[in-house]
């Protein structure tokens, strides 16, 4: 998880705007959230961050409470490096080869887990504190990280629900 949000910042580095890109605060609605948190939705923060050739919109949706979503949609911009697509990205940090993966994981990070059931490909990557789910669908991916629930497998579900509301809109 920290090697794949490490990745976009560095690739953010420096970069100058490029085109619009998908307003992820759009993807979940009010009662989406109060769906996933049993709160209603208190603040909506967006923010638009280029990585490279690819565009990270992102939306926070904070509650009353310490609980949260954080919300970010990976697309390809319409100007800059054409050098690494949303999926090419992917391939890279879902697919490493065997020595890359070996690497990563002797350093203390838990590999990515398959999820099943949503997007082309989905992967939860966290540990028992905190996690997110990455959902790639065609030539997007998202990241889905819900705060405030103590339970990974509670995380993970909430996440894949949030995912599937999202890509929904997203596809349309």
């Amino acid at each position: 998880m920290i090697t794949i949000a490490a990745f976009v910042i560095s690739l953010a580095a420096g970069q100058p705007a490029h085109a619009a890109s998908p307003d992820a605060c759009a993807l979940l609605s009010d009662a989406d959230i109060h769906a996933a948190l049993g709160e209603d939705v208190r603040a909506r923060t967006p923010a638009t961050q280029p990585a490279g050739s690819l565009l990270m919109a992102q939306c926070y949706f904070g509650a009353a409470s310490a609980r949260s979503v954080s919300l970010s949609v990976a697309a390809r911009a319409a100007s800059g490096p054409p050098s690494l697509t949303p999926r090419e990205y992917w391939r890279r940090q879902f697919h490493a080869d065997d020595r890359r993966r070996k690497k990563r994981d002797a350093g203390g990070e838990g590999g990515a887990r398959p999820i099943a059931g949503i997007g082309d490909e989905a992967y939860w990557s966290g540990n028992r504190i905190a996690g997110a789910l990455y959902v790639l669908s065609g030539e997007t991916f998202i990241r889905v990280s819900v705060g405030g629930l103590t339970a990974e497998q509670e995380r993970i579900g909430t996440s894949k629900r949030l995912a599937q509301a999202a890509m929904a809109r997203l596809e349309k």
